[in-house]
């Protein structure tokens, strides 16, 4: 809202210094700022309403040094994430920007499902929370309106590079050519970018093409369920990370700020030309959402590093997850979501192995055995005999390593 006041202020009244708000990275700044203050100055008054209304986090005895301790700790901390995102947002991005409406969207859609789910638990006494089912229901929901929107809306384009002979030819007629010369006009896709390889673009229509080039119209299918794929994958994998103080939000908070850089130079036609990556008119505006998530994320780790003095429930996991996932998706860096997100990966497939693997020796033998101590994969280390801020620590340097290593993949194929 403040954007559109300082864009009339600049436009008609030539307001000094209200033109610095026509700059993403003057935006992106101001965002951030404000959005750490809100979720460490009024986060600890959204504890201390949540420790009066007795939402504390009730603890099984699992046999994990500190845990006991942590009973009464208040959860549902991920609204102050949301709120600490969501205002900032509200104040100083550009509204009708088609990706700014879906993150809100996708931010309100999973907290709701999260908070739904705490409160279950808090409320009614169920520690199992909203069913499983329902959950995965919602994740599919969430997944239609992203595809669907990201395929079917007419702002969302790709602006491909011209043949690498007329570049030439441009360039040879004019050296000092714009970027924007050697693009082709904006055209509707459902490319990608694939990591590691020369040819690094992949249309998800070739997965049906092969068969008759009549199906290309089918695209849209492929596209949504495969949006629905990842916002599942990675909302659940961002929710099994959260298990012990400051894991879930500080490694979220590099995943986010990586895909911060991805959105800005994608959105930027100069530095797409430069790095021969695709360009996404107007996806640069995610910058904002991200910045504003960034404050967020890093704010609650104030609270909610060892020992926490709040947890962010499902309200906040679930939310984080899908954020992650729709930026990914939106920026055209789905595939590089197993190496960026490396950590939710390992902690999903340590669960779907530990269950895999007791299901299959007690059918066989008639006693479930274990891969690890413990799922999900902190937990094993737990069991080890680390403690956990040791552990948060090191998984937060593994997914700086995964962070830099995504952002090499812009020049190394």
């Amino acid at each position: 809202m403040l954007y559109y006041l300082f864009e009339y202020l600049d436009k008609a009244y030539d307001f000094p210094g209200s033109s610095l708000f026509g700059f993403i990275t003057f935006r992106a700044a101001v965002t951030i700022i404000l959005s750490l203050l809100i979720s460490t100055i009024f986060g600890r008054r959204i504890i201390r309403f949540l420790q009066k209304q007795q939402v504390g986090e009730s603890i099984r005895d699992l046999g994990l040094d500190g845990q006991i301790e942590k009973a009464g700790t208040p959860t549902m901390g991920g609204v102050i994430i949301i709120l600490a995102t969501l205002i900032p947002v509200l104040l100083f991005a550009k509204l009708e920007n088609i990706y700014i409406i879906l993150l809100i969207i996708t931010t309100l859609w999973m907290g709701t499902i999260g908070f739904i789910d705490d409160y279950i638990k808090k409320f009614k006494n169920d520690k199992d929370g909203l069913k499983g089912r329902f959950k995965v229901l919602g994740q599919i929901g969430l997944g239609i309106i992203v595809g669907a929107t990201l395929y079917f809306h007419p702002d969302v384009m790709l602006k491909e590079k011209l043949p690498q002979a007329q570049q030439q030819e441009i360039l040879a007629s004019n050296p000092k050519v714009e970027s924007s010369k050697l693009f082709k006009m904006e055209e509707k896709s459902t490319k990608t970018t694939i990591p590691f390889v020369k040819e690094n673009e992949f249309d998800y229509a070739d997965l049906i093409t092969w068969i008759s080039p009549d199906l290309a119209k089918y695209a849209w299918i492929i596209f949504i369920l495969a949006t629905i794929f990842i916002i599942t994958a990675v909302s659940n994998g961002a929710n099994l990370t959260d298990g012990i103080d400051g894991l879930a939000a500080g490694t979220s908070a590099i995943i986010v700020l990586t895909l911060g850089i991805f959105a800005w130079v994608s959105g930027n036609i100069v530095f797409s030309d430069y790095l021969n990556i695709m360009y996404i008119p107007r996806v640069e505006e995610i910058t904002i959402y991200i910045a504003a998530f960034v404050g967020a994320l890093i704010g609650f780790l104030w609270y909610n590093t060892y020992p926490a003095q709040v947890f962010m429930g499902d309200t906040g996991s679930l939310t984080i997850g899908g954020i992650i996932a729709v930026i990914a998706i939106a920026v055209r860096k789905e595939w590089l979501i197993p190496v960026l997100c490396g950590i939710f990966l390992a902690e999903n497939l340590s669960v779907v192995m530990q269950v895999s693997w007791f299901k299959y020796t007690k059918k066989k033998y008639g006693e479930g055995r274990r891969v690890f101590k413990m799922a999900p994969l902190h937990h094993h280390y737990q069991k080890s005999g680390y403690h956990e801020s040791k552990i948060v620590t090191r998984f937060w340097i593994i997914g700086i390593l995964l962070a830099i290593i995504s952002i090499v993949t812009l020049k190394i194929r």
